[in-house]
Order: structure tokens, then C-alpha cells, then sequence
């Protein structure tokens, strides 16, 4: 059965990925449209995140803002079997501009790698495309759960030399090395991680469950951090990928002050382009113990 679903998926990826840009971007906001009409359970999870995080913001801005979320989410979900199946010089070329290419240059100088935070924000696959084709790179990422479907995924996001690590002790050491040679490492840091090696750090003001493999990996390095991201322009005219420094601190011993500086940085980069965020994550589901969960009130969060 797994062997099935595996084969189904992978080829409406590539059936997919035979779309223009254009095209992609129109199917995606008419999924994104549905579910905002359907009222289905992104966007509940959407309006709830915006209530939290955006408490100031008049209701009808905020509603505004939570359709265009949707519409933007399944933009990225359409745009990534381009980003998987197109060759890889035709993914680049979508991108316009880049901004604060100078800072990986910068860091890079040091001889002590660069870990790239890329928060699931515009195009995050376009993003890694882009570092892996220009470095020596590895990326973090959690497997899914079948097994062909993840040979797949592999396949696709190597083809131009990146290596893809698991976040177990086995990858740690990996990047740890990488970094140690001066190479560069890409993770996803906004996800709501296992309950081991973590802490609780403010974002947009709740304290969250946040990873501290960030702070573990620059700690062992001296690895220099930058955040990335793919911010979509408008019209179907490609990309912009914009790079900018980190909050002080993420190195800090103490994991309160490194996780808190690694959500005001992410923080900082949603709110330059909100509506590109993928605000359909229940990103607040693991509060400080005791909680009450947001997405669902009568529980606690643990």
C-alpha cells in the first residue's frame, strides 16, 4: 500500500511540475481560495495564529490578511513540484534579485561555515536550490513516512550536490563537521520540535516551544547565522531572495536567551511580508506546560 500512495504522489508531482510558473501560482491561489470559502481547517488554524499574533490589528485588515495567507500557501504548495521536477537552472532563474548577498560573503571569509535559517516563509524550496547550487551544503529535514516517497524527496532536492542530514545525533555531528570546514548548513527553524532539546522562548509574544539545535550547532562552530528567504513578487514575475543578519545571542550559553534571539529574528522576517507566511501551522500547539492550547481551549498544553 505504502509502495502505491508513493508511486501516486510522485507522479502528480511530476505531472505537476510540467506547469508554468503563471499557471501554478493561478492553481495554487484558487486552492487557496477554496479553503477560505469552505472555511476549512487552515484557515481556522490561520485566524487563530493572526488573533495571537497580530492583536492590534483592526478584525477586517486581520481577515484580509488570513485569505491572502491561504492564497499564498497554495501558491507555495504548487510552485514546489517546479522547484523538484524543472532543471535547476530554470528554478534559478526566477529569481530577480538577491539582497544581502554580501553577508554570506562576509561570513564565509571567517572559515568557520554559515548556518542559513529559512522560516517557512515565501519559497523556502527556492531557497535551498539557491544555496546548495552556489555551496557545499547539507539541509536539515525530517523524513516522511514512507519510505520511497523519501528517496524521492532526496533525489530531488540533491541534484545539485546538497546533502540531506536527519536531525538525529548521527546528522548533528555531520553539520558539526561541515561547519567546521567552513561549509554551510540550511535549517528550518519556526517548526514545533520533539520535546528533547528544546525550551520555551517568546514569539510574537507566547512563549513556544523552540529548537536549540541552532544554538548546540553555532556553540561547537563558531559557525556565523544568517536568516533567508524567497519573498514571491507579484504577477508570476519570479522571486527575490533577501538574507539578512540575526539577533545577537543565538550562540548564548543559556538556551532562554538563544532561542528567544532566534524567534525575534524569525520574527523580524514574517513581519516584513506576513502574507507569505505559512500561518497554517499550528506553530503555537506547544506552549509553556499548563496552557491552554489555542487550537483547542479544553486542553492543556504539555
Amino acid at each position: 500500500m505504502a509502495v502505491s500512495k508513493a508511486t501516486f504522489l510522485i507522479l502528480a508531482l511530476k505531472m505537476a511540475g510540467k506547469f508554468s510558473l503563471r499557471t501554478a501560482q493561478f492553481l495554487g491561489r484558487v486552492v487557496g481560495t477554496l479553503g477560505w470559502v469552505f472555511n476549512s481547517r487552515s484557515r481556522k488554524v490561520t485566524e487563530t495564529n493572526l488573533r495571537i499574533c497580530f492583536p492590534e490589528m483592526p478584525a477586517a485588515q486581520r481577515r484580509d490578511l488570513a485569505r491572502s495567507s491561504l492564497r499564498h500557501t497554495g501558491q507555495t504548495l504548487m510552485e514546489i513540484p517546479l522547484m523538484w521536477e524543472w532543471p535547476v537552472e530554470d528554478c534559478l532563474g526566477l529569481i530577480r534579485e538577491v539582497e544581502g548577498a554580501h553577508l554570506v560573503d562576509e561570513a564565509l571569509a571567517k572559515g568557520k561555515g554559515l548556518v542559513l535559517l529559512a522560516p517557512h516563509l515565501g519559497n523556502w524550496e527556492l531557497t535551498g536550490l539557491y544555496f546548495s547550487s552556489r555551496h557545499e551544503m547539507a539541509a536539515l529535514y525530517s523524513p516522511p513516512h514512507i519510505q520511497e516517497f523519501e528517496d524521492y524527496m532526496i533525489r530531488v532536492r540533491g541534484r545539485v550536490g546538497s546533502e540531506l542530514v536527519r536531525g538525529d545525533r548521527r546528522g548533528l555531528a555531520r553539520m558539526i563537521t561541515l561547519l567546521r570546514e567552513g561549509g554551510v548548513i540550511g535549517i528550518l527553524p519556526d517548526q514545533s520540535p520533539r520535546a528533547k532539546g528544546v525550551a520555551h522562548a517568546p514569539f510574537f509574544g507566547l512563549n513556544v516551544r523552540t529548537m536549540t539545535l541552532v544554538s548546540k550547532l553555532l556553540q561547537k562552530s563558531g559557525a556565523t547565522p544568517l536568516m533567508t528567504f524567497s519573498e514571491r513578487l507579484k504577477d508570476g514575475k519570479g522571486f527575490r531572495l533577501i538574507i539578512r543578519a540575526c539577533e545577537p545571542d543565538l550562540d548564548a550559553s543559556d538556551p532562554v536567551v538563544a532561542t528567544t534571539a532566534l524567534n525575534l529574528s524569525i520574527e523580524h522576517c514574517v513581519r516584513e511580508i506576513p502574507e507569505q507566511y505559512q500561518w497554517e501551522y499550528k506553530r503555537f500547539r506547544h506552549l509553556t506546560p499548563g496552557t491552554p492550547n489555542p487550537y483547542n481551549p479544553k486542553k492543556l498544553c504539555r
